[in-house]
Formats: C-alpha cells, sequence, structure tokens
C-alpha cells in the first residue's frame, strides 16, 4: 500500500491522510448485507454479489470540470496518496486508503443541482467497510492521528418511497423516436457507423429520497451488477469500464440487447436470436473494439474473444465480451482512473467514430446527460480500482429523481424497437422506486 511504516512524510500541501484498516470478526456481519450498514448521510457504495465497500463520511473531497476532469482528479488523488500513512492489516482489493467517485459524461455536461458544466467529484470517506468472500474488515481515515476501528452493524429501515409519479423528461417517447429516426437517416448517409442515443423519466416523491431504500432493492434485485451510489448518483450498472489489480486489466463491454419475457423457453430462444442479430453483432464489434483499442497503448498483451456471450439479467439479455490485458513496463503508473479516462466515452455509450458521434449526440439528444453514462466507481492508494460506468441509473435532488437509458443506434435500428429497449433499461431504478 502507500505507506504501511509509522513514518509521515512531511507535506507539502495541507492535508495528510491517515488510514488503518483491520480484519472484522468473519461472524459479525455474517449473513448483513453490505448495504444494511449504510447510514442516512454521506453514504458511498460499490458492491456486486454481496462483495464490494461501502463507506460514509468525508475525510476529503475534490470537484473537477471540462475536459481536463480526469487529469485534475488523478493529480490530487496522487497527491493525497504520496502523503498519506496507510496502515493495513488486510491487503485485498478495496482495503486500506481509498476514493470513490463519478465523472460527468462529457466536457460541457453535470448542469443539475446547480453544478458547473462537467462538474466530476472524488471523496475520501471516514469509515470504509469492506467484503471479499470470507474476508470483512474496516477502514478508518482521518487528517490526524489514527482513532480506534468504527464500531459497524445494520442501521435502521429506511423510509420506502410514497407517492411516487413518473412523467416524461427532456422529450417525450414520440419525440425520442424521431431523435432516434434522424440519428439513423445521418448513419444511412454514411457519416458515422454508430451512436448512442439516450433519453431520461422524471419520478417525483412525496417526500425527499432515503436513497438506501432503492439501493437495497437494486443489490437484492440484481446481484450480478455492480451496485453503486456516489454523490447523489445511483444505480446498478451490469458494465465495468475497467477494473485495475495488480497489473491485470479487465473490461466487461456490454452492446446488443433483448428485453426478456419472463418465460424460461421464450427466453433462451430470444437469447439465440440475440447471438445471431447482425445489427446487434454489429453494434457490439464497435464497442469492443473501441475498448480494446484505448487499452492497446498500456498493455503489453491483450486478449479479445472472437465471439459474445450472452449476459442474463432479470429484465434484459445483453451481448457481452470481457476483454482482458497486462499493464506494460513503461505504463506501471497509470492508474485505475487513468484507464478509465483513455477509455471514455467508448463505442458503447457514445459511438463510432467517437468525434462524429459525440457532435451529433450534443446536436440532437436534448438531454444534459450529466454523469449518467459516465465512470463510477473507486481507486486505492497504490491505483489499482474498479471504475463501471453509470448506466441502469438515476440522480437525485431531494424529492425529485432523473432515471437515464440509452441505446446504440445504427443503420438498422426501428426507433419504436429503440424506444421498447430504452423502457426495459429504466425497469431496474422503476422499480426500486416504486416495488412494495
Amino acid at each position: 500500500m502507500a505507506d504501511v511504516t509509522d513514518t509521515v512524510v512531511p507535506l507539502r500541501g495541507p492535508l495528510r491522510l491517515v488510514a488503518q484498516s483491520v480484519l472484522l470478526d468473519p461472524t459479525a456481519l455474517e449473513g448483513v448485507p453490505l448495504t444494511h450498514l449504510l447510514p442516512t448521510d454521506s453514504a458511498l457504495a460499490w458492491v456486486r454479489d454481496g462483495d464490494g465497500i461501502v463507506a460514509w463520511g468525508e475525510a476529503a473531497r475534490v470537484e473537477t470540470t471540462g475536459p481536463d476532469r480526469f487529469a485534475d482528479a488523478s493529480a490530487w488523488w496522487r497527491e493525497i496518496s504520496a502523503h498519506a500513512v496507510v496502515r493495513d492489516k488486510v491487503d485485498v482489493p478495496g482495503s486500506g486508503l481509498v476514493a470513490f467517485g463519478s465523472f460527468a459524461f462529457g466536457d460541457d455536461s453535470g448542469r443539475t443541482r446547480g453544478r458547473e458544466p462537467g462538474s466530476s467529484v472524488l471523496v475520501v470517506p471516514r469509515v470504509v467497510v469492506g467484503r471479499r468472500g470470507t474476508t470483512t474488515w474496516v477502514t478508518t481515515i482521518r487528517d490526524a492521528a489514527l482513532a480506534p476501528s468504527a464500531e459497524v452493524g445494520p442501521t435502521d429501515e429506511p423510509a420506502a418511497p410514497e407517492g411516487v409519479v413518473f412523467t416524461d423528461g427532456s422529450t417525450s417517447g414520440a419525440q425520442w423516436e424521431s431523435i432516434v429516426s434522424e440519428a439513423v437517416r445521418r448513419i444511412e448517409a454514411g457519416l458515422l457507423d454508430k451512436v448512442v442515443l439516450a433519453r431520461d423519466l422524471v419520478a417525483d416523491l412525496a417526500e425527499p429520497l432515503d436513497v438506501r431504500a432503492p439501493l437495497r432493492r437494486l443489490a437484492e434485485a440484481y446481484p450480478n451488477c455492480w451496485t453503486f451510489h456516489v454523490d447523489h448518483l445511483f444505480g446498478a450498472t451490469p458494465e465495468m469500464l475497467v477494473r485495475r489489480e495488480r497489473g491485470l486489466v479487465t473490461s466487461r463491454v456490454l452492446a446488443g440487447t433483448i428485453r426478456r419475457t419472463g418465460d424460461d423457453a421464450r427466453d433462451l430462444a430470444l437469447a439465440g436470436s440475440l447471438a445471431r442479430s447482425s445489427k446487434d453483432l454489429e453494434e457490439h464489434e464497435y464497442a469492443v473494439r473501441s475498448v480494446a483499442d484505448a487499452l492497446e497503448p498500456y498493455c503489453s498483451s491483450t486478449n479479445v474473444p472472437e465471439a459474445p456471450f450472452v449476459l442474463h439479467l432479470p429484465n434484459v439479455m445483453h451481448l457481452a465480451t470481457d476483454v482482458a490485458g497486462v499493464v506494460d513496463g513503461a505504463h506501471e503508473s497509470a492508474t485505475a482512473l487513468d484507464l478509465a479516462a483513455a477509455l471514455h466515452p467508448s463505442a458503447a455509450v457514445g459511438g463510432t467514430p467517437r468525434s462524429v458521434a459525440l457532435e451529433l449526440i450534443a446536436e440532437i439528444e436534448q438531454m444534459d446527460r450529466g454523469r449518467y453514462a459516465g465512470p463510477v466507481g473507486w481507486i486505492d492508494a497504490d491505483g489499482d480500482g474498479e471504475w463501471g460506468i453509470a448506466l441502469r441509473s438515476a440522480e437525485y435532488d431531494g424529492s425529485r429523481v432523473r432515471l437515464f437509458a440509452g441505446c446504440g443506434i445504427v443503420a438498422d435500428s426501428d426507433p419504436e424497437a429503440e424506444r421498447a429497449e430504452s423502457q426495459a433499461k429504466l425497469v431496474p431504478v422503476r422499480d426500486a422506486l416504486t416495488a412494495d
């Protein structure tokens, strides 16, 4: 980790963090989901299939904007990590000093909640609780002397959302179909190969949202996704943009989607048709190639499977490919956040060619994406970490919640079918807000 000795390096800057990770009794939180440990305020989460990290409090924070948002956040984190004292008796991914983050999709997005254009954030929490298999730990982070390990346990039952009313967001469904038709026209004209278009849905609640309620529901209903919450952005993403763990880099690419029916035999047939769909295979290939090309400069070798597999989720099925690589010696200092910056936006959330697709999104989408489809995740003091893509997500302010969904548009796309696909992708958060 950053510094496991008792020596404290003199500060060049004003902040020196001290982090201590210790193992918990394996039976202390047995059977308790990590999301059930979160308090009402300052909650942070990154959980999948029972494992992950949750946190609360705020020891340090930085917000960055514009085209240099990744570079500025990365420089801040390097400075914080370089001067930190880390006593880590656990030594697994997510222990020691960590920061949670989420980043705006584009250079000029993120105007929600009074933010400046392109606002992104890294947050160093005060307390982190993690689980990896049979290993459970707690980390305390202070800007002074080390404090005793925090007492952790289940918190109170969060209030379920009440009086939820959904209305159109930036566009109606019919208007969004027209936008898709325009994108198809541009593609058929040869101006680009693929563009990802997003839409939003607004939910108004009777009372301010206690985000712990939808987080618990998402983690339970979608265990194979990464359930997250960072600074008023929450969701359950099926797509890992990049994971860096001791030199190994992996990325899960999803592109090509079909809605499930709930009938196992019918869904099996639909999975076969998805795997053979020329439209979906074309869309998927663009996304995989964009990830592989972005990782290639950083890796001594990469492994790209020849064909995708079908990922089954409760509401939809996706074509999926896991790309893997090994960081080469010349790029050992490239952190998980640096790799996320290099990959974003992939063709899975932007399009191909990237610059043309982004220009088209800005021209016709008619929606401020904010941090939707941007990187979300965590990083540690060694530069390892996990960054997903903020899909199946929503951003909230008090009692108002904005839900997001997007679809990859290619020449064979049908606007009505794309609208149906977007509605399927809204289901996870819709259900998390309305389930009894």
